[in-house]
């Protein structure tokens, strides 16, 4: 049997794990180093909406949604939300290399704290991650609300306008 793999637009990493965390699930821990070395954790914004963001830099499809993450960001960084107070990115880089990680985080504006170097992949293989970009919404409590494609683009805002206090 002879299989062909068409990629058009984003990059297959091939990760298989049985166990991806699924919507209604708890978020899995993620523990990183930033881009200054120091250890970043997903549970040190525990309480706040959460967008956990795989990406890369060299990835064009990643960097094309930046400016809409940035956007998001800015309009909900200090919003109540139903299970949370705030809004926070969590990106994880899966760069090789440390320096065009760095140059494009500040190329594009990423103004959150939260950047982790997932150099090594436990990340993306904790939530099977297998084309970037990938991204989990999480909610104040820590469960995923909502992942993939329906929170790129307009669909980030629309997720976070229906979680807002009224």
């Amino acid at each position: 049997m002879k299989y062909i793999f068409i990629v058009i637009g984003f990059v297959l990493l091939g990760f298989v794990n049985s166990s991806a965390p699924n919507v209604g699930e708890v978020a899995p821990e993620i523990t990183l180093t930033s881009p200054d070395g120091k250890e970043i954790k997903l549970s040190d914004l525990k309480g706040k909406v959460v967008l956990i963001d795989f990406w890369a830099s060299w990835c064009r499809p990643c960097r094309g949604e930046n400016p809409n993450v940035v956007e998001a960001y800015n309009k909900y960084h200090k919003s109540k939300f139903t299970t949370g107070k705030g809004f926070e990115v969590f990106s994880v880089s899966l760069d090789k290399q440390k320096s065009p990680w760095i140059k494009a985080i500040e190329k594009d504006g990423l103004i959150w704290k939260s950047h982790g170097w997932d150099n090594e992949y436990k990340a993306a293989q904790a939530y099977q991650v297998n084309s970037i970009p990938m991204t989990f919404l999480i909610d104040g409590n820590g469960k995923i609300v909502a992942k993939g494609n329906a929170i790129r683009g307009m669909g980030l805002h629309v997720a976070l306008d229906a979680m807002l206090v009224k």
